[in-house]
């Protein structure tokens, strides 16, 4: 990286420390390569890039080397969700307005998971679930799609109590949406489907749920591909970066 390029912001020192995190943008760096890549003086570049280790947006591999920090995974999901959130409302409008059933988006929170957003059918008998409520990741569709893809040590304990198998969720993978019928709350049935972020993986939860009596014992029949859709424009929202 020509440490010249661009224009600079006048404060010297943000605009080293840019240039350490532009040069672990390409991986894992010695000292002498952060030196090379940035042009910094070799002092200059280690005391930057220990004090950014220090603020956790830079860590060390098993080899000792500069790598990106996960205080910048932090940043960046946080910064993904105000844009799913700025997406959700049109997205959730729409597939409540096509099914005719309220529509929910889930995310994870700990061993809970938040209703972040929701757009409600407008009369009769529906299922509502205000935004701010958490509900259990032990039952539900929403619960299945966020723990399908968790990774194998978290799945495992995430399926102790809870009302479906793993069995269950590697039907969820393949189909690319899991329906529940009476498992979260007598009555109700959803289907659900993953909204992912740029690297692929699952952030959030699309939903819509209501009485068995209107869904049948099938939701997935009547449903999966308007809320699969639905993810699908909240996924890609997210890869852009900005709105839909």
């Amino acid at each position: 990286m020509d440490n010249t390029s661009g224009a600079t912001s006048g404060v010297g020192v943000l605009d080293k420390a840019a240039l350490v995190l532009g040069a672990l943008e390409s991986g894992p760096a010695t000292l002498a390569a952060l030196v090379g890549a940035t042009g910094l003086a070799r002092p200059t570049a280690h005391r930057l890039a220990v004090a950014l280790e220090h603020h956790r947006m830079v860590a060390r591999d098993m080899q000792g080397r500069f790598i990106l920090g996960p205080r910048l995974a932090e940043l960046a999901a946080a910064a993904g969700e105000d844009r799913l959130l700025a997406s959700a409302g049109p997205v959730l409008t729409h597939l409540r307005d096509v099914t005719g059933e309220s529509a929910q988006l889930y995310r994870r929170q700990g061993e809970m998971r938040i209703c972040v957003a929701a757009a409600e059918r407008l009369s009769g008998l529906r299922d509502t679930v205000p935004v701010g409520s958490t509900l259990p990741m032990k039952a539900g569709s929403a619960a299945q799609i966020l723990m399908a893809w968790e990774e194998p040590e978290r799945l495992h304990r995430g399926l102790q109590g809870a009302r479906f198998t793993a069995t269950a969720l590697s039907g969820v993978r393949r189909r690319g949406w899991a329906q529940s019928i009476g498992e979260r709350e007598p009555g109700v049935a959803s289907v659900s489907a993953p909204v992912r972020g740029p690297s692929n993986r699952v952030v959030a939860a699309v939903s819509v749920s209501g009485p068995i009596e209107r869904l049948t014992r099938h939701p997935g029949r009547m449903h999966a591909q308007a809320i699969v859709d639905a993810a699908a424009r909240l996924s890609e929202a997210l890869r852009r970066g900005g709105g839909l």
